[in-house]
């Protein structure tokens, strides 16, 4: 299977994980097509997973995380993405900001998807952002307002091709929700009546539990007790066949609230435990979420430590170094930062592979690992470069602190013992090293190439040296 084949494969297969809500597998599978990407600058791919990533993230209740992988995920999507990109984007957007009740924020998430639907003739997705606004309006009580976005979401609805009616089932159980709200009862009979005469509910177990929810709410405003209450156990009943424990909480609070109401201290009671242990049940989850959390960032970690590290060395590998020295020379022309590129190799290293064999040539490039970990301290990078090749960048450094840092990595390397049969066999070092200020080079290529021919000229100099870039 050639790269693309294998990329187009890990993005249906993030994709199929996803819909079928396995979300600690999709977020796994989603990282690996993160790094594959960003292996061959496949910002599509790159793109695609950030959103599933994400939205798994939202689904598992790890809004912190979902919310940082969204800074990415935007940064990219204003660079490289397309409107159906930045489409995802505020949609995603949406979803973090109305879960963490910025109701502000998320407002303005669905203004720019509804522009952006409204261009790309998405009509689905935009009867889906009216039906959304109305949502927040209903939440804050707003129901004028509620009213007004879910008639526009209906319109949106009506243009969709191929024609969804549960489009219009969803945005019009929002138009019937607002005019309760308004105390317009006949309106809202008469919507009820629509809704519940269309038989694609059969197929929708989720809205037909919304349907018997909103009739609770229908008899419940009109003072109908025993009618609002009968239909929440309806809604409850459909609700426990999904699975859905926080909007069957809701349900629960409602009858809990009917049952004061009605002054049924016997049904009361049996309700009330019902909603303990739901609560039990909430909370057992919550705990169940909070460990798939834990295990789910410490699998992130270790896919993405070995997706960036050299598997012989334990030095950053070359994807690594470049993504992030190109990040660091952006924010660092912005400051006037100085970078630092160092670049060295073995010397001699064929002829010590030909004579000692190639076990021993890798045995010193792990001990020269090993040394760039202890000398090279974080924020700064070491990799291994290629074969021989080690390349370290300084953050942020002064040219003294970079000369400094080469004659220590020379000193250092001639010290290393390493015996092979007995016999300890010298190594040594040629050194390049130039920074983004002398050289203007804003891409690590361009800084590297400088440090590179500094690296020749030391070999041409008899190696075992260094040349500085002035």
């Amino acid at each position: 299977m050639d790269k693309n084949d294998y990329i187009l494969s890990l993005r249906k297969e993030v994709t199929s994980l996803r819909a079928q809500g396995k979300y600690k597998e999709t977020i796994e599978k989603a990282y690996i097509l993160l790094e594959e990407g960003e292996k061959f600058k496949d910002y599509k791919s790159i793109l695609i997973a950030y959103v599933n990533i994400i939205v798994s993230y939202y689904c598992i209740g790890d809004i912190e995380e979902a919310f940082q992988v969204l800074d990415k995920f935007k940064i990219l999507c204003d660079e490289h993405g397309d409107d159906e990109d930045r489409l995802s984007h505020f949609n995603t957007s949406f979803l973090l900001y109305e879960f963490a009740k910025n109701y502000n924020k998320a407002k303005e998430m669905l203004d720019e998807a509804i522009k952006l639907s409204i261009k790309l003739k998405k009509y689905n997705i935009l009867s889906n952002a009216y039906s959304n606004y109305s949502h927040i309006y209903i939440i804050e009580e707003d129901y004028k307002r509620a009213l007004h976005f879910a008639k526009l979401g209906l319109e949106a609805a009506k243009l969709q091709e191929p024609y969804y009616e549960i489009l219009e089932i969803r945005v019009k159980l929002n138009i019937a929700r607002s005019q309760i709200g308004l105390k317009d009862f006949e309106s809202a009979k008469s919507t009820i009546d629509e809704i519940t005469k269309s038989s694609v509910l059969d197929s929708f177990i989720r809205e037909r539990a919304q349907l018997h929810d909103l009739y609770g709410y229908f008899y419940k405003e009109q003072g109908l007790y025993k009618d609002a209450f009968e239909m929440f156990t309806k809604a409850k009943e459909l609700v426990e066949s999904y699975d859905d424990v926080y909007l069957l909480k809701q349900i629960q609070e409602e009858r809990c609230s009917l049952c004061d109401i009605l002054n049924d201290t016997s049904l009361g009671y049996k309700v009330q435990k019902e909603y303990i242990d739901l609560l039990q049940e909430i909370n057992k989850r919550e705990l169940d979420k909070t460990a798939l959390k834990l295990e789910i960032k410490h699998k992130v970690i270790d896919i993405t430590k070995k997706a960036s590290t050299d598997y012989l060395t334990g030095l950053y590998n070359r994807s690594y170094l470049e993504t992030t020295a190109n990040k660091w020379l952006k924010e660092a022309d912005e400051k006037g930062e100085r970078i630092i590129c160092i670049a060295f190799d073995v010397d001699n290293f064929k002829g010590i592979n030909d004579s000692f064999g190639h076990n021993f040539g890798d045995k010193i490039l792990i001990e020269i690992g090993k040394l760039c970990l202890k000398l090279i301290p974080s924020p700064n990078i070491a990799c291994r470069y290629g074969g021989d090749e080690f390349v370290i960048i300084l953050k942020n450094a002064s040219l003294e602190e970079g000369k400094l840092k080469v004659k220590e990595i020379s000193q250092e390397v001639k010290k290393l013992n390493i015996y092979k049969d007995g016999k300890c066999v010298n190594v040594t070092i040629s050194i390049g090293m130039s920074d983004n200020l002398s050289t203007k080079a804003k891409r690590f290529n361009d800084l590297f190439h400088k440090a590179d021919i500094k690296l020749y000229k030391a070999k041409k100099l008899g190696k075992d040296t260094y040349v500085f870039q002035i």
